[in-house]
Parts: C-alpha cells; structure tokens; sequence
C-alpha cells in the first residue's frame, strides 16, 4: 500500500486544521502580480507562497499559518536537554532553525521556532512528542495561509 504524495486537501480545509497554530505579525503589501506575501513575525521577515489568491490578503496585521515541507536529510530529534528556539531564514523562501514541537503526526509536525511553524514531509518523519525538540530545514518555498476569521 502505497501512502499518498499530498500535505493537504484544499487550502481552506489546511487554513481550518491549523488555524490555532497561525502566526501573529504584519503582512506588507505586495507588488502587484507577486506571488509571494511579505510577513513579519518573530522578528524574522518571512517571504511565503501565497496561497489564499491574489488580493484576499490586506496589508497590516495579521494572523497567517506559515507552512513549510522538510528537508528529509536535515530533521532530527534532539537529545533532552536545554535547548534554544532558533529560525534562521535561508535563501528567499525556505528557513532552518531548532524549535520544540507542540503537536506531532506521522507526517506533520507543528514546531515553535520564534513563531509557530506547520512542518510536513512527504515521508514519515521521526518519531517526536509534544514538548521534544528538534532540529529542522525546509524547501523553498514556504506556504502562507492568512486567517481570516477574528481580525474585524
């Protein structure tokens, strides 16, 4: 048996899932045709895949579940221990860092890294507990979803 190859159903089903574990922070605006929203969060300046549509997302604060797919080679579950929460962004749209996971499935895992991460793999990631630490690196590029709901 064969496991499917897709992180997701549909964005709105994705923005319902994860909704609690969206990132608070500014969207600034976009040029016109781009892409890629510019979000500020954890004091990091995040460049994510929009994937709510061209102008659904309105410039200012906001809520945005920012998701990205793993390196398989660069995730580990670290040793306990004191560790540091840590992002670091690399490229224009892919970031590493050191966080502690919130919530863990077979092939998602919600990590506090500075701001709130979905991270998901295509394959089955170690296995990790809320509370446990780990060490992570995504692939360009990262997802955003903005949360509508409760922004008035």
């Amino acid at each position: 048996m064969t496991q499917p190859r897709s992180l997701e159903t549909s964005e709105i089903e994705f923005t319902d899932t994860y909704a609690a574990f969206a990132a608070a922070g500014e969207l600034y605006p976009q040029r016109e045709g781009s892409p890629l929203l510019e979000f500020a969060a954890g004091g990091r300046v995040l460049y994510l895949f929009d994937r709510c549509g061209p102008y659904a997302a309105r410039p200012g604060p906001a809520r945005v579940i920012v998701h990205g797919v793993l390196d398989p080679a660069r995730v580990a579950v670290l040793p306990a221990g004191e560790h540091e929460e840590l992002l670091h962004v690399q490229g224009i749209s892919a970031v590493e860092g050191v966080g502690q996971v919130t919530q863990a499935g077979r092939r998602v895992w919600v990590v506090q890294a500075r701001l709130p991460l979905v991270l998901a793999a295509f394959d089955s990631l170690p296995g990790a507990a809320p509370g446990d630490w780990v060490s992570f690196a995504t692939v360009p590029p990262l997802h955003g979803f903005v949360v509508t709901d409760g922004l008035g």
